[in-house]
């Protein structure tokens, strides 16, 4: 069967929504599918190619407007080329794009839109610019024959506004997880992602001052110059050090060498990089927000959000008791496992195409 993810960002554009969408489509290809992707044209990249996963990408002529990250987008001829794709089901993973929201009410099709985020998402003005989004958005979410939600939080919280939950999947971020090695413990810790407000750094970064230890955060973003005015403001210039962008292989190596993780978000759907972070078998200490607590299970360390006291006294409880980090590791490392694709195959070849399993009446 053909299959169609719709979104207007991809590879070489990285983030939670493009990993998924591509682990999907070399899954559903890998179960004999053929999955094509729909998305813009990024300066610099192929109008059509066919990936390492075996799947197909679609490029659209297309404008971009960097006025965040990611840019607004505009691009061409989507509801055309959708339709002349002639899939037998599609999927959509955004909410911020007109030019891809319209084609995607009006095609008549079979249609699903997986809810990555939660509804308005995000503090101060862009909170307010995201509820009124999604209130926009409302009537185009009516309009697809299924949904499918990353966590049951997300689920809950569509349920509580008036989707029923017979239309909604959950169906979590998956995630390949590599052969176990346990890399040699060096003294630091660890926070990695994008730099942006609701990720709750400062927090983290006001925590530092009762936190023995050095902290290493890796990623960029718009709030990094503020962050590292706060540090210095705050006499940490030999406690916190911003790397900002690292090679995948830079990453995978401070992962396997920090004493632990901390992830202080104020909002977490899923906690994709949750997974990833556990999945080093080091322990993670982060916020009990939205989906994050269902996500890490009893893998990690939870505390309430803006707390730096809260942060700092579970960061120092395992920094000073070995046997306790070591074990803590070890949850982490089976909960990232459960979350292992080969655990959601099934359900997600029967959600996209809207088939029943054996077993189901």
């Amino acid at each position: 069967m053909r299959f169609v993810d719709v979104n207007p960002f991809f590879y070489p554009y990285r983030g939670g929504i493009e990993n998924r969408m591509n682990d999907t489509a070399r899954l559903l290809t890998e179960m004999g599918h053929e999955v094509i992707i729909l998305t813009s044209r990024l300066p610099g990249t192929e109008e059509e190619e066919v990936m390492e996963g075996g799947y197909r990408v679609i490029r659209l002529k297309s404008k971009f407007i960097n006025v965040y990250n990611p840019p607004f987008v505009t691009s061409e001829n989507v509801y055309e080329t959708l339709v002349s794709l002639d899939p037998d089901s599609v999927n959509y993973n955004y909410r911020w794009a007109p030019s891809y929201n319209k084609p995607m009410k009006r095609y008549d099709g079979r249609k699903l839109f997986t809810y990555h985020n939660m509804w308005g998402e995000g503090t101060g003005a862009m909170k307010v610019a995201s509820e009124f989004n999604d209130w926009r958005f409302r009537s185009t979410l009516e309009s697809f024959d299924h949904i499918i939600s990353v966590s049951n939080y997300v689920k809950d919280d569509l349920v509580r506004r008036g989707i029923p939950a017979d239309r909604i999947t959950t169906i979590p971020n998956g995630f390949h997880c590599k052969p176990f090695v346990r890399g040699e413990e060096e003294d630091f810790i660890l926070s990695l992602g994008r730099i942006v407000k609701v990720k709750g750094l400062r927090y983290l970064i006001e925590a530092m001052k009762d936190i023995d230890s050095k902290l290493v955060v890796c990623g960029k973003g718009p709030e990094l110059k503020k962050l590292e005015k706060q540090a210095a403001r705050m006499h940490l210039g030999d406690k916190v050090e911003f790397k900002g962008y690292v090679s995948e292989e830079e990453k995978h190596h401070l992962m396997d060498s920090c004493k632990l993780f901390v992830m202080p978000s104020l909002f977490e759907a899923f906690g994709i990089a949750a997974v990833e972070l556990m999945s080093h078998g080091r322990p993670l200490v982060c916020t009990n927000v939205n989906g994050l607590p269902e996500t890490v299970g009893d893998g990690a360390i939870t505390v309430d959000p803006k707390s730096p006291s809260q942060l700092a006294d579970a960061v120092n409880s395992l920094l000073s008791n070995d046997d306790y980090r070591l074990e803590m590791g070890e949850r982490a490392r089976k909960q990232a496992e459960s979350f292992a694709w080969e655990n959601f195959t099934d359900l997600l070849e029967r959600t996209v195409f809207g088939t029943k399993s054996e077993d189901q009446p």
